[in-house]
């Protein structure tokens, strides 16, 4: 990245790809600490479920853009929990130890609720989706 101020204060340069690549790396590093929530809450109104089965469907559900490893979603689920946004239970497992299970409570499911209502469907409003699609149309 070539940047500089020229003499009237104005901000002049150029971004290259590998500069272009390392500003959206760091941008989706940001965005992406929030949507580990997002997923996690969002799978765990589908079922109860254990962090490593968690972190492979979150994987999946987001297309490989979200990787949590068990740690993440572990130290995630005890944040949640103190926050009475999920609740767990040890239960028996087949392969090995009692694995913990988590499970959204009322308080967790409103919660989602009400994210996805200010902060996903309006991605689906006709005049965003619209812009959406223009700049995905122009830079592919």
């Amino acid at each position: 990245m070539n940047l500089w101020y020229n003499t009237a204060g104005t901000l002049e340069g150029t971004c290259s790809t590998m500069d272009l690549d390392e500003l959206l790396a760091r941008w989706e590093e940001s965005y992406k600490k929030g949507l580990l929530t997002f997923w996690a809450l969002l799978l765990l109104d589908e079922r109860p479920m254990y962090a490593a089965e968690m972190s492979e469907l979150i994987a999946g559900a987001s297309r490989g853009t979200v990787v949590a490893d068990d740690n993440s979603i572990y130290r995630a689920m005890r944040r949640f929990e103190n926050m009475g946004l999920v609740s767990s239970t040890l239960q028996d497992s087949d392969a090995g130890p009692q694995r913990r299970y988590y499970e959204l409570t009322p308080l967790g499911r409103q919660l989602l609720a009400r994210f996805i209502r200010r902060n996903v469907d309006v991605f689906q409003e006709p005049d965003v989706a619209k812009r959406i699609a223009a700049v995905s149309a122009a830079n592919h």
